[in-house]
């Protein structure tokens, strides 16, 4: 089972933007450009944090990198 996490960017939690649940599953997602990949060089473009929400499996993608995350407990 997927690790549930809540994240919060400063002092802003984020909550999903479908369903208002404030629970996700974590995914590293890369940003794939035609140029990269068309050299091969899909490796080096860039990525960012993927949560998908655990309710309605809304997908939102930051490239932000003062996201932080917080394990739930369940």
């Amino acid at each position: 089972m997927a690790k549930r996490v809540r994240a919060a960017i400063e002092d802003t939690w984020i909550r999903c933007l479908i369903c208002q649940s404030d629970e996700f599953r974590r995914r590293e997602v890369k940003l794939n450009s035609f140029g990269l990949e068309f050299l091969k060089l899909a490796w080096a473009d860039e990525s960012a944090t993927g949560l998908i929400c655990l309710e309605c499996g809304y997908v939102h993608l930051f490239v932000n990198r003062k996201i932080r995350l917080y394990r739930v407990r369940q």
